[in-house]
């Protein structure tokens, strides 16, 4: 009897979008007059396009290496829809910032999309540049 051919893999759905920043809020923790030093913020972002989320709650840890110059991680809660389908998941990010900008990559935290994103998988990237109000990001996910 034949092998049975392997069921192909579903390739990710590219996609983009855009968000804005609601609100920032940082607070040091420990002295914030030296380096390297630690930081915790608390934001806000707007989300638009293919990720549609008017208002989501993140956190980040921050260690700053110099003057505006360092590595985050954080979690961030998306309530909204992905490509209309309604639900709530959650991002893990990391990046990097110096005096041009911050590139951060994310991924959708395995178990967390609710609703109709259940079993939802994807990552993708960002790059922000100090100045613009909006940020473009790029997303390639899959839904079952």
């Amino acid at each position: 009897m034949p092998t049975p051919a392997p069921t192909p893999t579903p390739a990710p759905t590219p996609t983009a979008g855009g968000f804005t920043f609601k609100n920032w809020v940082e607070h040091p923790i420990g002295q914030a007059d030296t380096f390297p030093r630690l930081a915790r913020a608390t934001v806000t972002n707007a989300f638009t396009g293919t990720v549609t989320a008017p208002e989501t709650a993140c956190d980040y840890a921050i260690a700053y290496t110099g003057e505006h110059i360092g590595t985050f991680t954080g979690m961030e809660l998306v309530s909204g829809t992905v490509d209309g389908r309604k639900g709530t998941f959650v991002l893990e990010e990391r990046g990097t910032f110096d005096t041009t900008g911050t590139r951060c990559s994310f991924t959708v935290v395995p178990g967390s999309a609710t609703e109709d994103l259940t079993g939802l998988t994807g990552s993708g990237s960002f790059v922000h540049h100090h100045g613009d109000t909006s940020v473009e990001y790029a997303f390639a996910y899959d839904l079952p």
